[in-house]
């Protein structure tokens, strides 16, 4: 499984479009958001928290992609007949999409820090970047769910809309207190608003409210089941 992994991931860090969009996207992204007018420490922060996040569920769900190009050139097909299981199979999967994240938080936190001049303790630093790459799972099960279950084009199309729709919907982009009071409301109860809300209270100096953890929790749940019952859906056609 290991020997899977390592390939996955070298496989990955070689794609042009992964390295620019999943990586440098969000850096410039949160260099134009923050730079574009009088920005105080506390919008810088909360933006490159947002951003950072921004750009690990890119990346978790483009791990998807690659498992629909795998069942169109067969190699699903040729994974089955191997003595690996297919639990090992999907946990490799899911570990390939946890590494390729880290590129990308760490990015952004060097940019917030080095660019844009945030001030945090050491430990904030390494607990928000610990935070992101952990609450990055369940978006990376998302993103295999999506992957075993369509098309490598519909694939694509799909966790493009999902990292979008999520990404503005939980205030990755721009802060939720700017929402009207339904969206806010609304906004509460997605993966993506626990997921920043994760590095956001380490950088104001507390733990992560459990709120937060339970509401990511059961979307982590959700979304596996959701990539389970995929891959074995996929098992019937390939």
């Amino acid at each position: 499984m290991f020997d899977y992994l390592k390939l996955e991931v070298r496989r990955t860090l070689r794609d042009v479009g992964f390295v620019i969009g999943g990586i440098a996207m969000p850096v410039l992204m949160y260099l134009l958001f923050t730079n574009l007018g009088a920005a105080d420490g506390t919008w810088k922060t909360g933006a490159m928290v947002g951003m950072a996040g921004y750009g690990a569920v890119g990346c978790a769900l483009n791990t998807g992609g690659g498992v629909a190009e795998d069942r169109a050139i067969g190699w699903l097909r040729q994974l089955r007949v191997t003595p690996m299981t297919p639990r090992q199979v999907v946990i490799g999967r899911t570990l390939t999409g946890s590494v390729t994240v880290i590129p990308a938080i760490v990015a952004v936190l060097a940019a917030g820090g080095l660019l844009n001049g945030v001030r945090l303790a050491v430990w904030q630093w390494a607990a928000i970047a610990v935070l992101l790459w952990l609450g990055s799972v369940p978006f990376t099960l998302l993103g295999l769910g999506n992957g075993y279950r369509l098309t490598g084009q519909t694939t694509g199309v799909t966790n493009m809309a999902c990292n979008m729709g999520l990404a503005v919907l939980g205030g990755l982009w721009f802060p939720v207190a700017l929402f009207p009071d339904w969206l806010r409301t609304v906004s509460s109860y997605t993966p993506t608003y626990r997921f920043a809300e994760l590095g956001t209270s380490i950088a104001a100096g507390h733990a992560p409210a459990l709120g937060a953890v339970a509401v990511l929790c059961a979307w982590l749940l959700a979304f596996g089941s959701y990539a389970v019952l995929s891959y074995r859906r996929s098992g019937r056609t390939v």
